[in-house]
């Protein structure tokens, strides 16, 4: 899945480890969801999304290979 968290985080000039905090994950998980590694769930997505004031589509895009099994 695509996300626009790197983007979003430079504009709001907040760290990994601060929207980390702020949406109680490790700074870890940030890097790994902005890396495309790491399948967030759906309260994590919204915990993101609503931290930049965003909708979960302006974040967050699915990719052709989101759709395969």
């Amino acid at each position: 899945m695509k996300n626009s968290i790197k983007v979003e985080r430079a504009k709001k000039n907040i760290t990994q480890a601060q929207l980390a905090e702020l949406v109680q994950v490790s700074r870890q998980t940030i890097n790994a969801i902005e890396l495309g590694k790491y399948n967030l769930s759906t309260i994590l997505a919204l915990k993101i999304a609503h931290v930049f004031n965003q909708s979960l589509h302006d974040i967050f895009e699915l990719e052709d290979s989101d759709w395969k099994s």
